[in-house]
């Protein structure tokens, strides 16, 4: 048996579908532990009449206390071996248990391919979102930019229940509690990995709490992705370059000098940046720039194609990505 993990939030209208889809799987030894957060719109009485009907579907009500201290009660509930998230606002495919298994091994985790949906509704960022994160099957492709983007949507993974809890469950950081716990498990060298089908359709709305919530603003961003760089590339004070002199490696250049880090200069191709000091750091020109040996490299560029461009730039210095450099966002 599998567990299937879906916290519940003034989610009434958007319930019956994806109990559905979870109804409506061709892997059918699951148990679902849906965790009610305090909802006051209904949402109860529709868990309650669905759980009457299926045995397999378990209800916790439980005091509003926000979305971490909810997984982790329904955390704690889950029954079996490997725990699979789901949103009660999104829609799994009918074979999503089914394949993602079948990639899933012990001390690793997987996630599929998605679709957001109102497609018609969807911004351009997310649109971009969408296909970037399509496009990070393997495992070699997600470490390689887990500092971009969060790579991979919180309510497609599935995992061992054991690994979840060895790495402290969820954490309430102050940052995206999903993106916490992906770094986590990466810093301890577990794999990711993808099937490769669009198996999970992910609902966007202006309520969602990663638009809504302070946790997933920028800043906040910064501040996750500062702390997890200085605990593995940029640890025992490694010095460091930023790519990168406008708005993104700037503000992440000072999240880092912040939290301890030892700025070494920055780089860029923009010859009125050229020369310029930036908090007393110079920028150079990739030309001029006196790399000195331990030196890592963070490219930074926030335009788009930018970070394709400083990539090749940094291999073509005989530099290695994840052991000389590594691209950030």
């Amino acid at each position: 048996m599998i567990s299937i993990l879906m916290p519940v939030y003034n989610a009434r209208d958007s319930l019956p579908h994806a109990l559905r889809s979870v109804r409506w799987q061709t892997f059918r030894d699951w148990q679902l532990v849906a965790a009610d957060d305090g909802s006051v719109d209904g949402s109860r009485a529709v868990l309650r009449e669905w759980a009457r009907s299926d045995p397999r579907i378990r209800v916790l009500e439980l005091p509003h206390r926000g979305l971490v201290e909810t997984l982790n009660a329904g955390l704690a509930a889950c029954e079996g071996r490997f725990v699979f998230r789901m949103d009660a606002d999104d829609i799994c495919h009918p074979r999503r248990l089914e394949r993602q298994l079948a990639f899933l091994q012990p001390g690793h985790v997987v996630s599929c391919r998605i679709r957001m949906f109102p497609a018609a509704a969807l911004r351009c960022g997310f649109r971009r979102y969408e296909n970037w994160v399509n496009s990070l099957v393997l495992h070699e492709q997600i470490a390689r930019d887990v500092f971009v983007e969060s790579p991979l949507v919180h309510p497609t993974i599935g995992l061992e229940k054991e690994l979840l809890e060895e790495v402290g469950g969820y954490r309430e950081c102050g940052w995206p509690e999903d993106y916490d716990l992906w770094l986590r498990l990466w810093e301890r060298g577990v794999l990711f990995t993808k099937a490769p089908e669009v198996l999970f359709y992910w609902r966007d709305h202006p309520a969602r709490l990663t638009r809504t919530h302070e946790r997933y603003e920028m800043a906040a961003l910064r501040r996750l992705k500062a702390h997890f760089l200085l605990r593995t590339y940029l640890r025992d004070s490694r010095p460091f370059a930023v790519w990168g002199a406008g708005r993104n490696g700037k503000r992440l250049a000072r999240e880092l000098a912040r939290q301890g880090g030892r700025l070494a200069a920055f780089v860029d191709l923009h010859p009125r940046r050229i020369g310029e000091r930036i908090d007393g750091i110079p920028v150079h020109h990739p030309d001029g720039f006196p790399d000195a040996p331990g030196t890592f490299h963070l490219a930074a560029v926030g335009r788009e194609g930018g970070r394709e461009d400083v990539r090749e730039q940094l291999l073509s210095r005989g530099l290695v990505e994840l052991r000389d450099f590594v691209c950030v966002a």
